[in-house]
């Protein structure tokens, strides 16, 4: 007897559901705030001068209208897992495999690489002890935290995104009093002089696109946690009604503040520009405080990280694209393999950036962020595939994508022109073979897993 690969499609059910709305709020938050934000922003000014706040714009309108597509998914069919399991109905198992595996691949490397990061600010701010031992006891802290259950996750990313939020928020306001009351007369002077606000020309803005692109990354974990609250449908509608005024507030007005304060050639790449505002604002005590924000922002990821590693490989484990095992919860329903795998992973890349040539591990995290694009590009294409599943059933949506299907058709070819992008800049072009290469080898084993299901259910 044949039987469809489309009936081993399981949606986890064995979590637990006790993430409340202000958890999965505060998680969409954390998301999209950390490091990329407090330090990359410099490399992103650096690039695009104060024309930058013009990307930061754009791209945050791109993953709002991609937590839109997220969002009409999940108020649509309910409890069916996260963005892998959309888009396993809408292109079929397939996608759903790539997704899953290629999204666990990206945020490995990025829980290897904020250990690091996290282990050296410790170092450099706290701890007098090796960077690798520091990296060890951070990713058994944050092993423990989410071992112990989720709530206990939620609770700490709560406390970490608002620490996070109320800074931003604290630095926008004060910015804004500063340029208001003492910097008015060189505001414009700041952000238009010094090559004028098109410094550095409209290919300066395209290579700024990567760097700002992956900085927001991170929004869609919502759509994760949420299968772990109440309510998830509702937790993701409203998750991605407020990301556009998320960025709007936390990104592009940050950025506003910095360029309109700071030259923006005089802001050194790779260290905080928030910094060096509350430097030249003459705040005291600013550069500690700041620090201690970075620090938060990058275990934050780090604790993300890990969530969301353990909850991916229990999804691939429920739907067969993995181990039955990783399917397996605790007592507390918390996925204790998968989570202690996705440390231990994450811990393996930490040593390899630390022991290893710093090229090689630059590339793979590059590699990482491009694949988590490319993830989006097949969402994206899963949305529109799946409204149109949806409207040929004569299913009425309550929450969905505007102007459809030509702001959907919009976003893919807006991600498809960031590929186009990538390939153009020199820097960026080993790291987009890399990831194209680690697609199509996803890709290859999907195909043979494929065949031998097919094979095994005659």
């Amino acid at each position: 007897m044949r039987h469809s690969l489309t009936d081993t499609l399981i949606a986890p059910t064995a979590l637990a559901h006790t993430l409340k709305s202000r958890h999965v709020a505060m998680i969409s938050f954390g998301g999209i705030i950390g490091a990329g934000l407090f330090v990359g922003s410099s490399s992103a000014i650096a690039e695009g001068g104060p024309a930058v706040i013009i990307v930061y714009a754009a791209v945050g309108l791109l993953i709002f209208l991609i937590m839109r597509m997220l969002g009409e998914m999940a108020v649509a069919t309910p409890g069916q897992g996260s963005f892998v399991e959309y888009s396993a109905l809408a292109l079929g198992h397939w996608a759903g495999f790539l997704t899953g595996w290629l999204y666990w691949y990206s945020w490995v490397f990025t829980v290897g690489a904020e250990t690091v990061a996290g282990a050296k600010l410790l170092h450099a701010e706290v701890l007098d002890a090796p960077v690798w031992a520091i990296s060890l006891g951070v990713v058994a802290v944050m092993a423990v935290i989410n071992l112990f259950s989720v709530k206990a996750y939620g609770e700490l990313e709560f406390w970490f995104a608002m620490i996070k939020v109320s800074a931003i928020a604290a630095f926008i306001v004060i910015g804004a009093a500063f340029i208001g009351l003492l910097h008015r007369h060189a505001a414009l002077t700041t952000l238009l002089g010094h090559g004028g606000f098109l410094a550095m020309g409209v290919t300066g803005l395209f290579a700024a696109v990567p760097v700002v692109l992956f900085s927001m990354m991170g929004s869609e974990v919502a759509t994760i946690a949420a299968a772990e609250s109440a309510n998830p449908a509702e937790n993701v509608a409203r998750a991605s009604r407020t990301v556009a005024l998320r960025i709007l507030l936390f990104y592009v007005l940050s950025i506003v503040v910095i360029v309109t304060i700071l030259p923006w050639n005089s802001i050194a790449v790779g260290l905080s520009p928030f910094k060096a505002v509350l430097d030249r604002i003459g705040i005291p005590g600013s550069g500690a405080v700041m620090s201690i924000i970075i620090i938060t922002a990058v275990l934050s990821c780090l604790n993300s990280g890990i969530y969301i590693t353990s909850r991916m490989l229990h999804e691939l484990g429920a739907r067969g694209d993995a181990p039955e095992f990783l399917a397996g919860t605790a007592a507390n329903k918390v996925p204790r393999t998968g989570i202690l795998i996705g440390c231990s992973a994450g811990l393996l890349a930490a040593l390899a950036q630390l022991y290893l040539r710093q090229d090689i591990f630059t590339l793979l995290v590059s590699t990482s962020g491009s694949v988590q694009l490319f993830v989006l590009l097949v969402v994206a294409i899963a949305q529109i595939r799946r409204r149109r599943q949806l409207e040929t059933k004569g299913i009425q949506l309550n929450f969905k994508v505007w102007l459809f299907p030509w702001l959907s058709y919009a976003v893919v070819a807006a991600i498809v022109g960031v590929f186009l992008v990538l390939a153009f800049i020199p820097a960026e072009q080993t790291n987009l073979c890399m990831s194209a290469l680690t697609v199509c080898a996803v890709l290859g084993v999907t195909g043979l897993r494929n065949r031998y299901r097919l094979r095994m259910h005659r």
